[in-house]
């Protein structure tokens, strides 16, 4: 009789142990790899051209990307022009360069890529990490017109961009600039007539685009008063077409 009671007891446990385990193995299933994120919300607020879920809707954000904008940009013009990477030859190669990596995941890998001496204790972005953007590696849109869903598929962005298509189709006019924003020119004469610096503030970098050109970092106030009055950022100059702010910055 004891010895009946006694199994029955252990098989109860037993059970109740199986279900135990049961229910942990449960709660600590991992979320299947392949499984598909939820779509993005494929909306154009602005109707710039530039998607929603592309925008960086955090002010931590926008912040960390500025930060990390401009630094790029600065740290090309302290390399040797031979050191430069192949896509740093004009002056939107060294905007393209400097947005895409600012859009990375800054870690001792990544310095080491770039052979950049030291880094500003800023933090990633934390919306997306290039490549793996909504865009994927087709940051860049190179179409007018508001975005449509058809957009992703049809050719409407893409990995290059000279500087009038950044100036038209991913960027918007202000009123002043702010580390991380573009000064646009238009110079007629030149075989490549737009142009565009960086403002890192109270200077600006700039790829020259000749060949084999050179990366410059003047002054705001050095640039005011350019020996040639076609380069100085002022309304008066017909050639200065403005400041613009990147589309993903908008708020």
């Amino acid at each position: 009789m004891n010895g009946s009671r006694l199994l029955l007891s252990l098989t109860v446990l037993a059970a109740a142990g199986l279900v135990v385990l049961a229910r942990g193995r449960h709660h600590a299933e991992p979320v299947p790899p392949n499984q598909p994120a939820a779509e993005p919300s494929l909306t154009d607020s602005f109707d710039d051209g530039t998607p929603d879920f592309a925008r960086l809707d955090s002010a931590s954000d926008r912040q960390a990307f500025r930060r990390w904008f401009a630094f790029l940009a600065e740290q090309q013009f302290l390399r040797e022009t031979a050191q430069l990477p192949a896509e740093v030859s004009d002056c939107a190669g060294l905007v393209r360069f400097a947005y895409r990596e600012a859009l990375r995941k800054h870690d001792g890998r990544w310095v080491e890529e770039l052979k950049l001496n030291d880094v500003p204790p800023a933090t990633n972005v934390a919306k997306y990490t290039y490549p793996f953007t909504p865009l994927q590696a087709n940051l860049f849109r190179i179409r007018p017109g508001p975005f449509r869903p058809e957009d992703l598929t049809n050719g409407a962005f893409a990995q290059f961009a000279d500087a009038q298509t950044l100036m038209l189709h991913n960027t918007y006019q202000v009123d002043r600039s702010e580390p991380g924003d573009l000064l646009f020119y238009h110079q007629p004469h030149q075989n490549q007539p737009f142009h565009v610096m960086i403002s890192l503030g109270e200077a600006v970098v700039y790829h020259t685009g000749d060949t084999p050109g050179e990366i410059r970092r003047p002054t705001m106030e050095e640039l005011r008063h350019h020996p040639e009055p076609r380069w100085r950022p002022v309304a008066g100059n017909p050639y200065f077409l403005g400041v613009y702010r990147w589309n993903i910055l908008r708020d």
